[in-house]
């Protein structure tokens, strides 16, 4: 990473660990959107809508039927948590 005056230029590499281990966020997800995403996750029923709680990557950390219980969850694992729409 450089910084000039007020700008800083990260490397593609730099940025694509922007947030690892301290940022998370968390977004309303169907079960439908999840199997197509993470066609391993094995099986889970259909129009069933859950929380999912996401490391900075997109890798998922958890799924919870319940939004407190998601953010409990990136709590005890001491991350920033943002909400995407």
């Amino acid at each position: 990473m450089t910084r000039t005056d007020e700008t800083i230029t990260m490397t593609s590499g730099e940025f694509a660990h922007l947030g690892e281990g301290s940022v998370a966020y968390l977004r309303k997800v169907s079960s439908e959107e999840l199997l197509g995403r993470f066609p391993n996750l094995g099986e889970i029923a259909p129009g069933m809508v859950l929380w999912a709680l996401f490391a900075a990557n997109g890798q998922p950390i958890l799924l919870s039927d319940a939004k407190d219980r998601a953010l409990a969850g990136a709590m005890e694992n001491d991350l920033t948590t943002v909400a995407i729409h």
